[in-house]
């Protein structure tokens, strides 16, 4: 499990998030999130890591990290929901649930957890679900929803 870090005494100038650059499943879903933010800056840990000696290196590798101007550090999944603010239309309360319930912060943290020793695994399902291009997604999950529920209408008809 990653560590959750607080605050560094090397705030960047501007907010920064800061991810795994070889990591397949974080570049395709870093790509979507830049083009939807403004006015955060992603770079991968391994550029810029050593910016910040405060936060070991060891914890950059478990977990993305977002850090605000101020020093303030939002880890793993804070550190997702903590970008929803710089989205053109802010989204600030998964942050602020994740920040308020202990239920909310811990099934983020497992799941984050999970996902982050299951990337291979992750980005596969991404591709079938949202197609290799992260600029122009596509919806196969409602594809397969739809044909889900076509079976189970012929099988309800079948049954009656």
């Amino acid at each position: 499990m990653f560590t959750k870090i607080q605050h560094t005494q090397f705030p960047p100038d501007q907010p920064l998030f800061l991810w795994d650059g070889e990591c397949g499943f974080c570049k395709y879903w870093i790509i979507v999130w830049k083009s939807k933010t403004e006015g955060l800056t992603y770079t991968t840990f391994q550029e810029a890591a050593s910016d910040f000696p405060d936060i070991p290196l060891k914890e950059f590798k478990k977990a993305s990290r977002l850090i605000e101007t101020d020093g303030s550090v939002f880890s793993g999944p804070d550190s997702a929901y903590r970008t929803f603010y710089y989205f053109r239309k802010p989204k600030k309360r998964w942050h602020r649930l994740y920040q308020k319930s202990g239920f909310f912060q811990k099934f983020s943290d497992h799941t984050y957890n999970w996902i982050a020793k299951n990337r291979p695994l992750m980005m596969n399902l991404t591709k079938a679900f949202w197609g290799k291009n992260p600029i122009r997604r596509k919806p196969y999950w409602m594809i397969y929803l739809l044909g889900l529920l076509g079976i189970i209408a012929i099988l309800l008809y079948l049954l009656h």
